[in-house]
């Protein structure tokens, strides 16, 4: 069976719809940076995620080519992820699209090395006849963070982002959002095949303890 890095690790891609504190280890991913509206038809947004999956099953179906990746195993590619900031905000201000800027990022198994990134990035170029360009090995620390299963439509998380923050303040912990440090959101519905009110994302923010009083 394939390993899925959603049922294995349950702590990262399934917490309960009450937030937690959660101590979140380096992970290396396939990233697209961009900026603009998500929602705007033929957006950057979109077209980074073409890229992003492009490159993923690539390097998952290696398994059927020459190049063969040194500890492959079978698994199922992990769920859209991606960083989100706005230039002047801590946080995000959610009825401000246009302005997000974002790293939208799929996890890359351990097993990749820059070396199998960059052969699966030219091998996508040459069968798909399509510019790779923008696509980044990238490896994040996001350390210690407070996160949330959200439940319902994207434009809804406002409330579930209080809720994470009040649940800090009376755990003696302070939001740490810094230009390292961004809102982060996985996705794990299909937004084709799910209803707004039912789609389920994966809330996460960085965090620090409170010093003094």
């Amino acid at each position: 069976m394939a390993f899925d890095f959603k049922k294995e690790y349950k702590e990262f891609y399934m917490p309960k719809d009450k937030p937690a504190i959660i101590s979140v280890p380096r992970i290396n991913y396939i990233a697209v940076r961009g900026s603009g509206n998500p929602n705007d038809e033929d957006s950057e947004y979109k077209q980074a995620i073409g890229l992003l999956y492009g490159v993923a099953f690539t390097i998952k179906m290696s398994k059927k080519g020459d190049h063969q990746i040194d500890g492959y195993f079978d698994y199922v590619v992990p769920p859209l992820e991606g960083f989100w900031w706005q230039d002047g905000l801590v946080g995000v201000d959610y009825a401000d699209k246009d302005c997000f800027r974002w790293i939208s990022v799929i996890r890359l198994p351990d097993f990749i090395t820059k070396e199998d990134f960059s052969w699966a990035v030219r091998e996508a170029t040459a069968k798909k006849k399509q510019d790779f360009s923008k696509v980044e090995f990238f490896t994040y620390d996001e350390g210690l963070c407070v996160q949330c299963m959200h439940i319902g439509s994207y434009d809804d998380e406002p409330a579930t982002v209080e809720e994470m923050h009040r649940f800090i303040d009376e755990q003696g912990y302070v939001l740490d959002i810094t230009d390292q440090r961004m809102h982060h959101e996985i996705y794990l519905s299909d937004v084709r095949k799910t209803t707004p009110n039912k789609l389920k994302t994966v809330i996460r923010h960085p965090i620090r303890k409170r010093v003094g009083n």
